[in-house]
């Protein structure tokens, strides 16, 4: 069973109910019991977390956002403000992922972000999408080429999905990276790239059970890309899987 204090939710997955009731939303996630959430659109929401967070006894240990394309000085200060630790990179372009060369020059951004982010008392880190599992260069997953040329001090959030999506033994997968992965996202469906066919974590076909003994030590991000039914059914579903225990109604 998942601790409540080693679990999060990344805010994406309730981006519609933020955009009709954004207090409302996360006063109903704490209400679930869930006590973390990880942001996405950090320095456009940032006062609206800075009020609603606190209020709803809610803390935000990571955030995404772009390191290696926006102006990161906004996104320091904002997870300065917020508390945030973490700032993590959430996607790069597909096409990049296909030579060694071009992912050294990926590792080598992150690396820099991270001097950067260091003054401010913040970690960088990087999550993955299918594409950098299913290329892989001389046998090995392109996201492990990746991690061969980052420095100690950048941390992995391992979408777990995805990863099974793009072929890669998960599992194994974390286990090789060890103390590395700090995060990890949990989420579950039918294998596939349809969205549509996410599901609350435990109704799907990902061996979750597996994948969180191969990474004791991070934070579990629950996520949802998509899903056909009330979004926070499947949200209060995943926390009651995780945790063992029944969500409030």
């Amino acid at each position: 069973m998942v601790a409540k204090d080693h679990l999060s939710l990344q805010l994406y997955t309730v981006r519609g109910k933020l955009e009709e009731d954004f207090d409302g939303t996360l006063a109903r996630i704490a209400e679930i019991g869930y006590t973390k959430v990880e942001p996405f659109g950090v320095t456009a929401y940032a006062d609206r977390l800075a009020e609603a967070l606190p209020k709803h006894g809610l803390s935000a240990p990571t955030t995404h956002a772009g390191l290696l394309k926006d102006d990161s000085a906004p996104i320091y200060a904002a997870a300065e403000r917020l508390g945030i630790t973490t700032v993590i990179d959430p996607h790069t372009d597909p096409a990049r992922w296909q030579s060694a060369d071009e992912i050294k020059v990926i590792a080598d951004g992150l690396n820099k972000a991270a001097v950067e982010a260091a003054a401010h008392g913040i970690t960088v880190g990087y999550h993955n999408h299918q594409f950098e599992l299913e290329s892989k260069i001389g046998g090995v997953h392109a996201l492990e080429i990746l991690v061969d040329n980052l420095s100690d001090d950048v941390i992995l959030e391992v979408d777990t999905y995805w990863a099974a999506v793009g072929g890669a033994d998960v599992p194994a997968l974390l286990k090789k990276f060890g103390d590395r992965v700090t995060a990890i996202h949990v989420k579950d469906g039918d294998g596939t790239l349809n969205n549509k066919a996410q599901v609350a974590v435990g109704d799907g076909t990902i061996a979750v059970r597996d994948i969180l003994a191969a990474a004791p030590q991070a934070l579990r991000v629950v996520e949802l890309d998509d899903f056909t039914g009330e979004i926070l059914d499947a949200v209060a579903g995943s926390y009651a899987f995780l945790t063992g225990e029944g969500a409030p109604e």
